[in-house]
């Protein structure tokens, strides 16, 4: 077994460096914090570049983690119970947690380099939702996500990364105006598809559909908005119980995903 030094003093430049990554507010976000270790490891896959990860003296990293850490050269150390009291105070403690620095924001230009279909969530805010999309997107298949007027202003949010259980980072996900993801969806001239409660096609009608399409959905509250009438090309419905309001954007872009899955998962 690998013994690890233990961080025990709280003057350590280490836990200086953890206390800053966890203010909520920094005008320049330079590096990140990842929390838990299914979120480290697919971090640490997706090739981000870790500049220490840590463990609880009292809770053993996995070994999965540790091999990971050790092929990539990843220094790892534990901290003691007292500091980490100290760094996470009221907030819950992780088991493992990395400083990584943040990658360069993905562009346009990313996605034109995949083959998947498009995930568009236009004005979708709950990062919770956002996070389980991206999820699903990376297992089925997709070639990456747009998040239009999302409010985030990085995707290495703290609140992102572990909704999307660090897979923010395996695929290209771009945060765009209305009028940037307008003006590129428009120049790629790759189909649009919007997902609206009285959509002319049914959701099964994209499993036998050819090429490539940007699948668009509206925010929790308005929909989709009015700028990307002029670009969809098709409107889709998800079939449901009269009785029931609507179903999650997470879950109505999950059933999409599922149709297209034979296409996309080949072609990633």
């Amino acid at each position: 077994m690998v013994s690890l030094d233990v961080i025990t003093n709280r003057s350590d430049p280490a836990v200086q460096r953890i206390v800053d990554v966890t203010k909520p507010s920094r005008s320049v976000v330079k590096t990140a914090l990842i929390e838990d270790p299914e979120p480290l490891l697919q971090s640490i896959r997706a090739g981000l570049d870790f500049i220490e990860v840590y463990g609880l003296e009292s809770v053993p990293l996995p070994n999965e983690l540790l091999d990971a850490c050790q092929e990539r050269n990843i220094p790892v150390r534990l901290i003691g119970t007292a500091v980490v009291n100290q760094i996470f105070k009221g907030d819950k403690k992780p088991k493992a947690f990395g400083i990584v620095r943040v990658p360069k924001a993905r562009g346009f230009a990313d996605l034109a380099e995949t083959t998947g279909d498009l995930i568009i969530l236009d004005g979708v805010k709950i990062v919770g939702n956002i996070g389980a999309i991206v999820r699903t997107a990376f297992a089925l298949g997709a070639g990456g996500i747009v998040l239009v007027d999302s409010d985030l202003g990085t995707v290495a949010d703290r609140r992102l990364v572990r909704a999307s259980r660090g897979y923010v980072f395996s695929l290209p996900v771009v945060l765009a105006s209305r009028e940037e993801a307008v003006a590129a969806l428009r120049d790629a001239g790759t189909r649009l598809v919007a997902f609206q409660a009285d959509g002319e096609l049914a959701v099964r009608d994209l499993h036998d559909t050819e090429g490539r399409l940007a699948l668009l959905f509206g925010s929790e509250k308005t929909g989709m908005s009015d700028d990307f009438e002029g670009l969809t090309a098709d409107s889709v419905s998800i079939p449901i119980n009269p009785a029931a309001e609507s179903l999650n954007v997470s879950v109505s872009a999950a059933i999409a995903l599922h149709e297209r899955a034979h296409r996309n998962l080949p072609a990633r």
